[in-house]
């Protein structure tokens, strides 16, 4: 089933590189197409809120905004055993987000005060997609720590939210749900409708036209990132448990067609075992016929023969998940430059992660954890430098300024500095 490739062979470093490359989406294939639905919602609104939902999910939309009472009553519906199991994650994510809180400073020298000041944005829309499979799981994942850094409106979309998913977002502080999918979600969360007003930042993952349209909106409103397809990496030593590894892999698998579960091994004799067991765990997997062709056309395992080579191929793909699978997984992890989030020894699935570990699931994808981080409280604020001079300070400073100033031929920034002699 995985696509296997021992160091030294001819397609090994071709194969790696082009997985390096995985995050190279094709967002303009389909940016024409969410050009148009953006525009449709920025000029029309509802109107074309309504028709886009008409021809993209074949329903007539009631109401954008749902009516508060409404959607928390809706909440209140969910089975008390999934709200249970709501709540005890919630805990957990907010617990682990407080963590996060960033206070700002302010210092003083020679008479200068400087200093950086932390706040909220005002308002931000997180999006839980509404495809394959429901999210409330996302839902927590992206409004708990926007809840934890203090945002005053927190907005979900949602296309036809459950009970489950409502029930997740009364429990993580989102104050208002609007009942919309794709595209044109996105464009009603950072352009505003009459029933939408707009907000200041967009988070959350989405399929390719969610991402696309991200892309087009970022200056308008910020972003977390562009998310891609779902992928897990686990390096194995041969003393790792092939079920488990296995089992990991599928984890993510079951996810999308697009996802990759990516394996390194020590050895080509774990890299069989492995792949005789995704095998054999692939027969009653229920989402069998997704992760059957994941693993087909996304699947690749690495024989690397050495912890450093694992290592290095590690850092090449710099995975959403890594999970390591190894007799002393610090040590490999402080090996390896770039993850979103990682997994460490035999006990500690993926899966946790996606519910209740505590981090937000919300990770970048397709190599970009080589420069981003996952969604945290710090995506939900905004930084202000000040500055005080006091009258001493002005004059100690003021030939350093007006060099500088004339320096690059700014005559006016010179004389604005010696008007305070």
């Amino acid at each position: 089933m995985l696509q296997i490739h021992e160091r030294g062979d001819a397609a090994y470093d071709e194969a790696l590189q082009a997985l390096s490359r995985r995050g190279d989406a094709d967002l303009e294939r389909v940016e024409p197409a969410v050009r148009e639905i953006l525009r449709a919602v920025r000029e029309r609104g509802d109107e074309a809120l309504r028709e886009l939902t008409e021809r993209f999910e074949g329903r007539a939309l009631e109401a954008v905004r749902l009516d508060d009472d409404h959607w928390r009553a809706e909440a209140a519906q969910a089975p008390a055993e999934v709200q249970e199991a709501l709540a005890a994650a919630a805990e957990r994510i907010r617990r682990y987000h407080e963590h996060q809180r960033d206070t700002g400073f302010r210092y003083e020298e020679d008479g200068i005060v400087l200093g950086q000041r932390v706040r909220p944005v005002r308002a931000a829309g997180v999006y839980a997609p509404g495809g394959k499979a429901r999210y409330p799981s996302t839902v927590l994942m992206t409004a708990i720590p926007a809840s934890v850094a203090g945002v005053p409106r927190i907005v979900l979309a949602t296309p036809r939210p459950t009970p489950e998913v409502l029930a997740a977002a009364a429990i993580s502080g989102v104050t208002e749900v609007v009942d919309l999918g794709g595209a044109q979600a996105i464009g009603a969360l950072a352009y505003g409708t009459s029933s939408v007003e707009r907000v200041d930042k967009v988070v959350g993952p989405g399929n390719i036209y969610v991402a696309c349209a991200k892309r087009l909106v970022f200056g308008v409103v910020d972003i977390d990132s562009i998310a891609g397809p779902s992928e897990i990496l686990v390096v194995a030593d041969d003393e790792a448990r092939p079920a488990v590894v296995a089992a990991d892999l599928l984890s993510q698998a079951e996810h999308d067609e697009d996802a990759y579960p990516l394996l390194i091994t020590l050895s080509r004799a774990q890299a069989d075992r492995v792949d005789e067991e995704v095998g054999a765990q692939l027969a009653d997997l229920p989402r069998r016929s997704i992760a059957e062709v994941s693993v087909r056309d996304k699947g690749f395992c690495f024989v690397v023969g050495d912890l450093q080579e694992a290592a290095r191929v590690a850092s090449t793909l710099a995975a959403e998940h890594l999970a390591l699978q190894v007799r002393e997984p610090e040590a490999l992890f402080e090996e390896i430059d770039a993850a979103g989030a990682v997994f460490l020894g035999d006990h500690t699935p993926e899966a946790a992660g996606d519910y209740a570990a505590g981090p937000s699931h919300v990770l970048p994808t397709g190599g970009a954890a080589r420069f981003a981080s996952p969604l945290g409280v710090y995506d939900f604020v905004v930084r202000t430098s000040l500055i005080r001079y006091s009258e001493d300070a002005i004059h100690a400073q003021a030939d350093l300024l007006e060099t500088l100033a004339r320096l690059e031929g700014l005559e006016g920034h010179a004389r604005a500095v010696a008007a305070r002699r």
